[in-house]
C-alpha cells in the first residue's frame, strides 16, 4: 500500500490475470501509435503452463487500484533462473532480477509499482534490478525512449513517453540502449555492397537457401542453434530452451514465408541465418479494435492477410553468424547476401517499400557497421536500466 488511496495487490486469480492484461488496452487506448495485440496472445504470455518462460522463471504480477477498486496500473516482477547463471559482465548474472510490463496512470502509481516489484525481488534474494523486461530479453526488452511518433513493427513495444522520467526519477540509470534501423528497401544497396554480394555468388562453398515449410521444425532448430552460438557472448544473453523454440515457432509460423527467412551454409554447414517477418502490426491496428478483440470479420481479414501480405513493411528481428566466423570478412559477406536476397523477395513478391532491422545493441559494432553500410537510419531507441537493491 503506497498511501490510503493507492493499493498494490498481487495477481492471484484468473480474473486478476485478465485484468492485468486489460489494463494495458485501457491505458493506451488514446495513443494511436500503440498497437493492440490479440488479447488471447497476451493472456497466454502471462500464464504459467502456456508460456515456457515460466518453466525457468519465478514471477509475480501486481495490480494497482484506487478508491472503488479502479485499476490504475500494473507491473511484473520476475527472476529468470537461466539469467542468474550468466556471467555478470554480460549484463545478467547472480543476484539480478527484473521487472517489466509496467503501465501506470500517473507517476505516483508508477513509482509505487516499481517499489513493490523491488521489494518482492529483495524478498527473493536479489541484489540488483535490470529493467524493464517484458518478460524475457527475447520478448520486449527495454523502455522506448525515442521514436514515439510512429507505431512499432511486429514484436516491438511502444511506451508512454512519460515513463522515462518516472523510471529515472525512481533511481534508475541507463545501462544499455537498443536501436532499430529503418531503410528504404526499394533502393539497391551501394556499389561496394553489390560487389561483395557478387563475389559471394561466385564462391561455390557458399549456399544461401530459403527456410522450408515442410521442414519447419528442422529449420527452426537450426536457426535457434546458430542463434544460441552466435549470441552467447552478447550483453544480456540468455539461452533459448527447446520448449521456447517450440513455443515461438508455433507463434511465428503464420508469419513465416520461406523467401523471407534465409539460412547460409558454408561447405555444407549451416553457419548463419536471417529472419524477416511481414509487419503484422499494421493490419492489427486496423482490425483488432483497441481492446485486442477483433470481430469475426476482422479476424477473417487478418487471417487472409497472413496468407498473402501485400504492401507489407518488413522487420528483421533476428540474425546471427556462428561465433567461429564472427569478425571475419565471410561473416559480413554472408550477412549482405542474405539481406539482399530477402530485399529482392520482399519487394518483388510482397510489394514492400520499408524495412526495419532491430533491435541492435548500441555497441554491437558489427551490426551497426552493417546497418550503416546499407544506409539505414535509427528510428527508435529502447533503454534498459539498472539499480542496486
Amino acid at each position: 500500500m503506497a498511501n490510503s488511496e493507492l493499493v498494490i495487490t498481487p495477481v492471484s486469480s484468473k480474473a486478476d490475470r485478465a485484468a492485468f492484461v486489460d489494463c494495458a488496452y485501457r491505458l493506451n487506448a488514446a495513443d494511436q501509435n500503440w498497437v493492440p495485440n490479440l488479447r488471447s496472445e497476451e493472456i497466454s504470455k502471462f500464464t504459467p503452463g502456456k508460456n515456457p518462460f515460466f518453466e525457468h522463471a519465478r514471477c509475480q504480477l501486481f495490480l494497482a487500484r484506487r478508491g472503488g477498486g479502479r485499476i490504475v496500473g500494473r507491473i511484473s516482477a520476475h527472476i529468470d533462473e537461466l539469467a542468474l547463471k550468466q556471467p555478470a559482465e554480460q549484463g545478467m548474472g547472480p543476484g539480478t532480477g527484473n521487472w517489466g510490463a509496467i503501465e501506470a496512470e500517473d507517476e505516483e502509481t508508477a513509482k509505487a509499482l516499481i517499489s513493490t516489484a523491488e521489494a518482492w525481488l529483495r524478498e527473493q534474494g536479489m541484489t540488483r534490478v535490470l529493467a524493464p523486461m517484458n518478460l524475457s530479453v527475447w520478448e520486449e526488452p527495454g523502455l522506448q525512449v525515442y521514436g514515439h511518433d510512429h507505431p512499432p513493427m511486429v514484436m516491438m513495444a511502444h511506451h508512454n513517453a512519460a515513463y522515462q522520467a518516472w523510471i529515472e526519477g525512481a533511481g534508475y540509470d541507463r545501462v544499455k540502449t537498443l536501436r532499430t534501423y529503418d531503410l528504404d528497401v526499394t533502393r539497391e544497396y551501394p556499389p561496394l555492397i553489390q560487389r561483395i554480394i557478387t563475389s559471394g555468388e561466385k564462391n561455390a562453398k557458399i549456399r544461401i537457401r530459403n527456410a522450408e515449410l515442410k521442414h519447419f521444425d528442422r529449420d527452426a532448430a537450426i536457426i535457434c542453434d546458430i542463434l544460441n552460438d552466435a549470441w552467447a557472448e552478447n550483453w544480456g544473453f540468455v539461452p533459448f530452451t527447446d520448449e521456447e523454440i517450440a513455443y515461438v515457432g508455433k507463434a511465428l509460423k503464420p508469419l513465416v514465408h520461406p523467401e523471407l527467412i534465409r539460412i547460409a551454409e558454408y561447405e555444407g554447414e549451416p553457419v548463419a541465418f536471417m529472419m524477416t517477418l511481414p509487419d503484422l502490426n499494421k493490419p492489427q491496428m486496423r482490425l483488432n479494435g483497441r481492446n485486442g478483440k477483433p470481430s469475426i470479420f476482422g479476424l477473417l481479414k487478418l487471417l487472409l492477410w497472413l496468407r498473402k501480405p501485400r504492401n507489407a513493411d518488413m522487420r528483421v528481428p533476428l540474425m546471427g553468424v556462428r561465433k567461429k566466423l564472427q569478425s571475419s570478412r565471410l561473416a559480413s559477406q554472408l550477412a549482405f547476401m542474405m539481406i539482399e536476397y530477402i530485399r529482392r523477395a520482399a519487394t518483388a513478391k510482397f510489394g514492400a517499400k520499408r524495412g526495419e532491422i532491430g533491435w541492435v545493441l548500441e555497441d554491437n559494432q558489427g551490426m551497426v557497421a552493417i546497418a550503416d553500410a546499407i544506409e539505414s537510419k535509427v528510428n527508435r531507441e529502447y533503454a534498459i536500466y539498472d539499480k542496486a537493491l
